[in-house]
């Protein structure tokens, strides 16, 4: 019955985490070039139950029945699962829903690629294309952190400029002169080579190395999350009970438990 206890406690863990993976999801359904997590769980390798001293059926076995037996095999009992963990938060990067804002400095991107932003950390990557103009004339995003360019520096507008223009594979022109290009790359197919940070931010693996991104840029629209509310809601629900159903069962091993050292373990 301890067995039992601890089964179900880990998969009501397993649901506690994925309702706040869930819950991260919600929270962003707002968030410009957001992409959801998934909480993807695992299994505790299972147990396999057997009688102790099981060998072959005989005439003594407990099975056998006027005559009747299971053969000369011994009868299989199976496996016992062990409860489950959560084994990866993966991200789901499909792409979301492009709003046109009319903004000239806003960028979304259709298809693969990363903006590169300058951090205290070093360079981080994002889908975030919510950019302004700083007092200085720096390309900025929302907290203040420049946007790179292809040589590792900022981008910076003129201050005379009265049209500024992007190119879809990140050419920065103002009135109608290139005045630089955006660093514009990708990390190949591998999904996981970039992690996210936080801040709507990802930095990549070690050993992951950017190249030319494969998408394109598309100047006054913004990417939206991927999340959606209806399907998070439903999986919120559904999440609920399972982990409803996991208290249930560790109540029902507490009462076993209960009655096992109080009624049928009592000394008449």
């Amino acid at each position: 019955m301890w067995r039992g206890l601890y089964t179900a406690a880990a998969g009501m863990i397993t649901e506690t985490k994925r309702t706040d993976t869930i819950a991260n999801n919600l929270a962003n359904v707002n968030t410009t070039g957001f992409k959801r997590d998934e909480a993807v769980s695992g299994e505790f390798a299972p147990m396999l139950l057997h009688r102790i001293n099981d060998t072959k059926a005989d005439s003594s076995d407990v099975t056998t029945f006027k005559q009747f037996h299971l053969g000369l095999q011994a009868p299989v009992v199976g496996t016992l699962g062990l409860g489950s963990y959560i084994d990866e938060i993966a991200t789901d990067h499909s792409q979301g829903n492009m709003e046109t804002t009319g903004n000239p400095l806003d960028l979304a991107i259709a298809g693969d690629g990363y903006f590169a932003i300058q951090t205290n950390q070093g360079v981080r990557y994002t889908r975030d294309g919510n950019f302004y103009k700083s007092a200085t004339g720096q390309l900025q995003n929302v907290r203040g952190q420049a946007v790179l360019g292809a040589n590792g520096q900022p981008i910076v507008i003129p201050a005379r400029a009265t049209h500024v223009n992007f190119g879809p594979k990140g050419q920065v022109y103002a009135d109608n002169r290139q005045i630089g290009q955006l660093q514009f790359v990708s990390f190949g197919p591998d999904r996981r080579a970039l992690l996210k940070q936080g801040d709507n931010l990802y930095y990549p693996q070690a050993g992951a190395q950017p190249v030319p991104a494969a998408g394109e840029i598309q100047q006054g629209m913004l990417e939206r999350s991927n999340s959606n509310v209806v399907s998070e809601m439903v999986e919120l629900i559904n999440n609920y009970r399972i982990y409803e159903a996991g208290s249930k069962a560790v109540q029902t091993q507490d009462s076993m438990l209960d009655k096992s050292v109080n009624n049928v373990g009592r000394l008449s």
